[in-house]
This record gives C-alpha cells, sequence and structure tokens, in this order.
C-alpha cells in the first residue's frame, strides 16, 4: 500500500500497518485531550504521571489520544483550548512508548480576519498559490512543520502521527466549510498544504480526511482531495437528535466509509464523536454508541475532550454514565492502550 507521503519515515509506514490490521482484533478506544485535563483536574507539572477520567473510570487508558494545534500557526506557547505544546509534546513521547496512536487536528485561526477557525470570513481563495495572504499562510505551514518534526521519540527517532486537517468541511462553521469556499479551492487548500508540508520535510504523517455527518456517498465525494492525499477516511457524528437517530446517523455514515475505503484500499475511523447531553443518559455508551459502532469495520472511535462540567462528550468518576462505560470498556470488541500496544508490526 502506497502511502500520500512517498518519502513517509518507515516508522510512519508501520503506524499506518498498524492501523489496518486493528479491525482485525477490534475497535479502538480514544478521547480528544484525554491526558491534558479532565473534569476538575490537570497535570501538576509535565513529569506527572499519565491521568485521564477515562482511566479513573474503568481502570484503562485510551488507546488513541487526539489533541489539537490551533495557535501553532501563531507562534503561540499553548493552543486554543490554553494547552501547552511542550506538554503535548511531553504526552506524545510517553504514549508513543506505549503504544498509543496519536492523531492530531488543527483549529487554525482566519489567515484574513485573525479571527477563530468559527470566523467564517471568505479566505481560502487568498491563501492559495498567488492569494494577498499567501506568506503568511506559508510562514503558518513553517510553524506547523517545526511542531511536526520535533516529535521526536528519546533516542531522536521521528514519531509517527495521524494528521486531520480542515475537518467537518461539509459543515459551514469553519472558515474552509461549505458556503465558505468552494469544493475546488477547498480540495485545492487541501493539496497545497500537503505540499508545503513536504516541503517543508516532514515525513512523520498519516493524513486523514474527515467530513461531518453525511447524507450520501457523492457528499463524501464533494470535497475529497484525492486518493493521493489521503491515508485514512474519517468522520465525525454527535448525538444532537437522541438516541435511535444517533445510531442510524453512525450507521449509516460508517457504512458509506466502508464502501469507500475497501474502494480505495483505505482504513476509516469514527474520528471525533460524544454526547453532547452527557451526563443525562446513563446507559448511553453500551445503548445509542455501541450498537452505532459494533462490528462497522471501523479503526477507532474518538471521543471530544472533556474540558469542564458544562463541555464535556466522554464520562468522569462521578457521571450518571460511569457504571455503564465500565461495561462498555469490558466488551470484547473494544480495545484500549493494553491491547492495542500488542499490534506491532
Amino acid at each position: 500500500m502506497q502511502l500520500a507521503d512517498k518519502n513517509a519515515e518507515l516508522q510512519t509506514k508501520i503506524l499506518f500497518e498498524r492501523i489496518r490490521e486493528i479491525p482485525n482484533k477490534g475497535i479502538a478506544f480514544g478521547q480528544q485531550d484525554a491526558t491534558m485535563y479532565g473534569i476538575n483536574w490537570k497535570p501538576k507539572t509535565a513529569t506527572s504521571k499519565l491521568k485521564s477520567d477515562i482511566k479513573e473510570v474503568s481502570g484503562k487508558m485510551p488507546a488513541i489520544h487526539g489533541f489539537d494545534l490551533g495557535h501553532i500557526e501563531l507562534g503561540a506557547s499553548s493552543n486554543l483550548d490554553t494547552v501547552s505544546f511542550d506538554l503535548i509534546k511531553n504526552h506524545v513521547r510517553k504514549l508513543n512508548k506505549k503504544g498509543a496512536i496519536i492523531t492530531f487536528s488543527w483549529h487554525a485561526d482566519n489567515p484574513k480576519s485573525m479571527g477563530t477557525s468559527w470566523d467564517t470570513t471568505s479566505v481560502v481563495k487568498t491563501i492559495l498559490k498567488g492569494g494577498s495572504e499567501r506568506s503568511k499562510y506559508e510562514s503558518w505551514v513553517a510553524r506547523l512543520s517545526t511542531f511536526f518534526k520535533s516529535l521526536k521519540t528519546s533516542k531522536g527517532t521521528p514519531i509517527p502521527v495521524v494528521f486531520r486537517p480542515f475537518h467537518e468541511m461539509n459543515g459551514n462553521w469553519f472558515w474552509w466549510g461549505e458556503g465558505n469556499c468552494t469544493p475546488e479551492e477547498y480540495k485545492e487548500l487541501w493539496r497545497e498544504t500537503f505540499y508545503l508540508l513536504k516541503q517543508n520535510g516532514v515525513t512523520n504523517l498519516l493524513y486523514a480526511y474527515a467530513p461531518n455527518i453525511m447524507q450520501s456517498s457523492e457528499e463524501f465525494d464533494l470535497y475529497y482531495p484525492g486518493d493521493d492525499f489521503v491515508d485514512i477516511l474519517g468522520v465525525d457524528i454527535y448525538n444532537y437528535g437522541g438516541r435511535e437517530a444517533f445510531i442510524n446517523n453512525i450507521q449509516k455514515n460508517l457504512a458509506i466509509l466502508k464502501e469507500k475505503a475497501i474502494q480505495k484500499n483505505k482504513p476509516f475511523a469514527l474520528t471525533e464523536t460524544g454526547n453532547v447531553n452527557s451526563g443525562s443518559e446513563p446507559n448511553w455508551w453500551t445503548k445509542s454508541l455501541y450498537p452505532g459502532i459494533e462490528n462497522s469495520g471501523a479503526a477507532w472511535v474518538l471521543l471530544w475532550r472533556n474540558a469542564r462540567l458544562d463541555h464535556y462528550f466522554s464520562v468522569y468518576s462521578e457521571d450518571i454514565s460511569a457504571p455503564d462505560f465500565k461495561e462498555f470498556a469490558r466488551l470484547d470488541e473494544l480495545l484500549f492502550l493494553k491491547k492495542i500496544r500488542k499490534i506491532n508490526y
């Protein structure tokens, strides 16, 4: 299997093969910022033992760990969620050593307005080749590249990671989203960013393409930049409309991805999910999430972050769904860190 980056490190190729093998064993479980913070806690120091709400409840550490690089483009020391980039690097090294799989999103600011990712001021055309903000964008990708190249083990070996940029493009809430640029502009943005990263010497990335909930296979294709620029297929689905709609959405969308994945010979994943009404469904894990992902063929499912009591998407020790999560975590199909580390090439 040829990766998008033809010059990818051996470690990157090994990571890809590990990800392709996961569905033969089950589905890996992950969370965004799992060790960065949780409900009512943050790491005391960079040397603190890795902690997570997931582990506090189940005794098991997530297998997939997501982090965000928003504000790396600004030269900031912390990301948009006030997490130190140095702390992220520290945890990536620790988690990689334990066999975890790392994935990065990038909620970049709007290069034209300098508002957030959610500032939908039209900008994509201006950062493509020849655009008025092109030089600024190239400097942003250079900073992004420096960060990726800094991800190394204590022995100096590159740490391979999954990069999921410009996600949920079929929604209208990001500056790279539907209605804020054309599908062709979006695809060109993806390709040009890919080439800029390569020009900057980045060789430790697998590239993941992840729309929001899709209504059809054609919706997946609309923004897809091409097989030569993507390694992993994904989709982001949150529980907004109740249990039945949520299960149906996951099943339908993972079926679309599975069909595409077979055609393209690429793995696929549920790259973001969570219950927007966290704390209200005692059996959400076994009765809502698991029926959606069961026997789907997805490589992993990643829950969004536990930021605070009014904004969390997973579970914590006093959560109403904690007993159900323990049952969920015991399911044979679910793979946590201890099991995922055994999948090696």
